[in-house]
């Protein structure tokens, strides 16, 4: 039986936005090489601090001062496996919250174990697309990163991830699922350019983990940054005139988007 919407308050969600403007984090990214410079840029256009330290000799006690924690499987290499795994220890040593990315999922056996080895760990945050949620709960993944199956179909298995695993798990797609395994928030914004854009779904996962970063609980953080990237893209739309010049307004529209906006603009379903 699917978990029932959760009726969030708009603004608990702009109040996030203010709350990690007031105090900026520092978010160590562990990430893949297509998308580490944008998502670098889509965490200082918001307001955080991007750290990109993701070898395995600095990567352990940097996660310890480190505010958040994103580990993204997009082009995993032995080294960075390793720092990765060394994050995630430190971080739950020191309380660090952390956020994965389990891309590729099912796709690929050697990540898809990575993906189950970090797993164990108990991340804040697990962000996917459907397929790779289906995968970590056994199902079969789907085409690289690509979904072959919808948001509404892998309920049921983002809320099984979610209770084992003790952590929230936010399934990215027209419109977003996110659940603890007991609640689930709905959120339908967006803009069809955010699949044509190189690292807007990774840039997510690093968004959640800045959220997390501030003190807001795991299905909070991650609605707050959905909810924030996503209305930013539906401004940025009427801007530009392809997935090019929607790169850079998106930047732009997260740079500038006020509490307001995202109070006004999103829409829980």
């Amino acid at each position: 039986m699917a978990s029932p919407s959760v009726p969030l308050d708009p603004s608990a969600l702009a109040a996030a936005l203010d709350g990690l403007r007031h105090r900026p984090p520092l978010v160590q990214c562990l990430t893949n090489i297509v998308v580490a410079q944008w998502t670098a840029n889509v965490l200082l256009a918001v307001g955080a601090a991007p750290a990109m330290v993701d070898n395995p000799h600095e990567a352990g006690p940097f996660a310890g001062a480190a505010g958040g924690v994103l580990v993204n499987l997009g082009t995993p290499q032995e080294p960075t496996v390793e720092a990765m795994t060394a994050a995630v220890l430190s971080a739950a040593e020191h309380g660090t919250p952390w956020v994965l990315d389990p891309v590729a999922a099912g796709g690929l056996g050697w990540r898809t174990g990575v993906a189950m080895d970090l797993l164990e760990h108990r991340p804040s945050i697990v962000r996917g697309n459907a397929s790779e949620i289906m995968a970590l709960a056994g199902g079969a993944g789907g085409k690289g990163v690509d979904a072959t199956d919808s948001p509404e179909a892998a309920l049921g298995s983002a809320e099984e991830v979610a209770r084992r695993f003790h952590t929230v798990v936010a399934v990215s797609g027209p419109t977003d699922h996110l659940t603890d395994g007991d609640r689930t928030v709905r959120l339908r914004n967006g803009h069809p350019w955010m699949t044509q854009v190189t690292g807007v779904g990774c840039a997510l996962g690093a968004l959640m983990a800045a959220f997390a970063a501030t003190g807001s609980e795991p299905l909070l953080a991650a609605s707050a940054a959905t909810a924030v990237l996503t209305v930013a893209a539906e401004q940025a739309a009427p801007l530009s005139r392809g997935p090019g010049t929607f790169a850079v307004q998106l930047l732009d529209q997260l740079a500038s988007i006020t509490s307001a906006e995202v109070a006004d603009r999103v829409r829980l379903v």
